[in-house]
């Protein structure tokens, strides 16, 4: 019964993450990557199976606030306005409140929230610091940049793996947390089938 509950859980939050994948054709497939990715991180980090399986639920569900954001500005192929980087930017806490009646989503919460803040402040919506941030959060970040960065965009074409790992380096102590930083490149020299 417990695993049938479990399959039913995981199973409605890869409709959900498909659906929000669904809403973009540059996004078909994010919220899977980042998923794969942000396992393996934690995994490397030797976190607990409690946080594995929250980075889990929260990979899959980290950008359904982007329901929340019109297509024009997702698919917009050109510079964004101030505006519609401030609606792009809402949709962490969008996500939040989409999230925030179902019950077992309570501890992924501050994940959903929080998997755009930096390590050095000054990230959104909160703008948290370090340690601050949910290291399930900091875990998501360096997966889910290092997949947007990898991935086809409607303003660029995807960037070669070597480049978009080196833009996660480069970042380390500056957007992201730089054991995760640390963590991300011991595995991306061991498993190039992690790339996007």
């Amino acid at each position: 019964m417990i695993k049938a509950l479990r399959r039913l859980t995981l199973g409605s939050m890869q409709a959900l993450a498909r659906a929000v994948d669904a809403k973009s054709p540059w996004t078909a497939g994010h919220s899977a990557r980042v998923m794969r990715i942000a396992l393996v991180i934690a995994r490397q980090m030797g976190l607990s199976e409690d946080q594995i399986d929250r980075v889990q639920q929260a990979a899959l569900l980290h950008d359904i606030g982007k329901i929340g954001v019109s297509s024009a500005i997702l698919d917009k192929p050109g510079r964004l306005t101030d505006a519609e980087f401030a609606t792009i930017r809402s949709h962490p806490v969008i996500g939040e409140k989409i999230l925030a009646p179902i019950g077992a989503f309570k501890k992924i919460l501050p994940m959903v929230r929080q998997h755009h803040e930096r390590w050095d402040g000054k990230g959104y919506p909160d703008g948290l610091v370090g340690e601050d941030i949910t290291l399930e959060a900091r875990i998501l970040a360096v997966a889910d940049v290092y997949d947007a960065v990898a991935s086809d965009r409607p303003y660029r074409k995807a960037m070669p793996i070597s480049k978009a790992m080196g833009i996660v380096a480069s970042e380390a102590g500056g957007q992201f947390d730089p054991e995760v930083v640390d963590a991300f490149m011991a595995l991306m020299s061991q498993k190039a089938d992690l790339a996007a």
